[in-house]
């Protein structure tokens, strides 16, 4: 073997090394990544969300909130759709109706978000993008005339 044949061959095996481990770590990842969602593009069916973990945000609906114990039932809207929530646990302090909230749990059968953790937002400000366009797209986006 040619001293540049030998080279060529190390470089090859170096890309080789690299891809495989750049497939191994997007493989790792994929588990862990988490879609957000708006109440419309799951109740319009524009995504495949049953069995997946994923993050459903909006608006707790108004007279929505119903305590049995230490499960919580409520709705979140996003001015458009409602989807029905179903958490088990404590709920954050800044949790309250017509409050933007992101849940994090899996879709149930019957069409019930099953929550795992409720984030509340924590400042007047704070809406993730998704849930503000699918607001404003409804004409219930209040952001901008509380500044």
């Amino acid at each position: 073997m040619t001293r540049k044949q030998r080279r060529l061959y190390f470089v090859v095996l170096g890309v080789l090394a690299v891809g495989a481990a750049a497939a191994l770590v997007l493989t790792a990842l994929r588990q862990d990544i988490v879609f957000f969602f708006s109440p419309s593009e799951i109740v319009e069916a524009k995504i495949p969300t049953e069995g997946r973990r994923i993050r459903l945000g909006g608006l707790v609906e108004e007279g929505s909130v119903a305590k049995e114990g230490a499960t919580v039932k409520f709705r979140i809207t996003d001015g458009a759709h409602v989807v029905p929530v179903v958490f088990s646990g404590l709920l954050p302090d800044l949790f309250r109706e017509g409050q933007g909230v992101v849940t994090e749990g899996k879709m149930g059968k019957d069409g019930t978000f099953v929550a795992a953790e409720v984030l509340a937002k924590h400042d007047e400000n704070y809406m993730p993008k998704e849930v503000a366009e699918s607001l404003k797209k409804t004409g219930h986006w209040q952001g901008e005339q509380k500044k």
